[in-house]
């Protein structure tokens, strides 16, 4: 499938991506960010895939398209450098219950949190 037109909530901090196939998935900017495609995140094998938590309140800064093929999501904690292909984005689509549920595992079986390490309050 390929991805036609994103749509980012800021306040939700969720992103809407439509598919061409008319289906539409909202995806949260941390469920993003914690399953970044990027090598920093998923490591070169599963044995070396980082566990990325504390990032609750993290948000989309800014989208940037690459070729026809993908996107760059800019993170507010800096991270830039995951490529989300179409491909990608439907694989996130199809699993995205699973790959959640497996994340807040890893998360409790290494005692870490989704919080953030300090708790920031904008008035």
């Amino acid at each position: 499938m390929l991805v036609r037109k994103v749509h980012y909530h800021q306040q939700a901090k969720t992103l809407d991506v439509y598919f061409d196939n008319g289906a539409m998935v909202s995806f949260s900017a941390e469920f993003l960010r914690v399953l970044s495609p990027s090598a920093e995140v998923k490591g070169h094998s599963p044995a070396t895939a980082t566990l990325v938590a504390n990032k609750k309140q993290v948000v989309i800064s800014k989208i940037n398209p690459v070729g026809h093929y993908a996107l760059r999501l800019v993170f507010d904690d800096g991270h830039n450098s995951g490529l989300y292909s179409w491909q990608y984005f439907e694989h996130l689509a199809n699993n995205q219950e699973a790959l959640w549920q497996d994340y807040l595992k890893k998360l409790s079986s290494s005692n870490a949190t989704r919080e953030s390490l300090i708790n920031i309050k904008t008035l």
